[in-house]
């Protein structure tokens, strides 16, 4: 396993205004590289840390799970975002799969936000491809879609400190920027 955090795929202003670069300096250097510096302290010089952080996340339990698992959904979720032209919908063939799940590009859109928002606590939202078919699924605290036989094409961490330094309180207001402004759809369409 490579104990280090990915370096983020921009710099840290990039996702301006959408993103400030203050929650970029709370959310990776804090939140993201904490929960790996909890996850080495435990597994380090063990068999474990041989293994890739995907299957140790197959594996693992508790708060070795909960570090490794955060770990992985926070680099994925940072690739999902694009500075300078991320957000609105889709091309390719994610489009063709969202126009085939949910009818189209909005109602997608209206879905992702009322599930997201509504998703209770801590957690996130992802768009999964699972048996041919996108679904949109929310998982609480740092579960993934890693331990299920979903395929994750995209995600939004609607933990709060995702969105509280820039939205405040307002989690569905950060789920539409992120719809409009930021979504990687060439990531998504990469996943898929």
């Amino acid at each position: 396993m490579n104990f280090e955090v990915e370096n983020l795929p921009y710099s840290k202003d990039a996702l301006a205004p959408a993103m400030s670069e203050e929650t970029l300096n709370f959310h990776y250097e804090k939140h993201h590289k904490g929960y790996m510096t909890k996850l080495k302290a435990a597994i380090e010089g063990t068999p474990d840390a041989e293994k890739s952080l995907e299957d140790f996340i197959k594996g693992a339990s508790g708060g070795n799970f909960n570090n490794a698992a955060q770990v992985w959904n926070h680099t994925f979720f940072w690739k999902g975002m694009k500075p300078g032209g991320g957000g609105g919908a889709p091309a390719g063939n994610v489009a063709d799969l969202l126009n085939k799940s949910f009818g189209s590009y909005d109602k997608f859109k209206e879905e992702w936000i009322a599930k997201a928002s509504a998703q209770f606590g801590s957690g996130w939202g992802w768009l999964v491809l699972d048996g041919g078919e996108a679904k949109i699924v929310t998982t609480s605290n740092a579960e993934t879609p890693l331990t299920s036989s979903a395929k994750p094409l995209i995600t939004i961490d609607v933990w709060e400190h995702a969105y509280y330094i820039d939205h405040r309180n307002d989690r569905a207001a950060f789920i539409k920027v992120w719809l409009d402004k930021l979504v990687n759809w060439d990531f998504a369409n990469a996943n898929l």
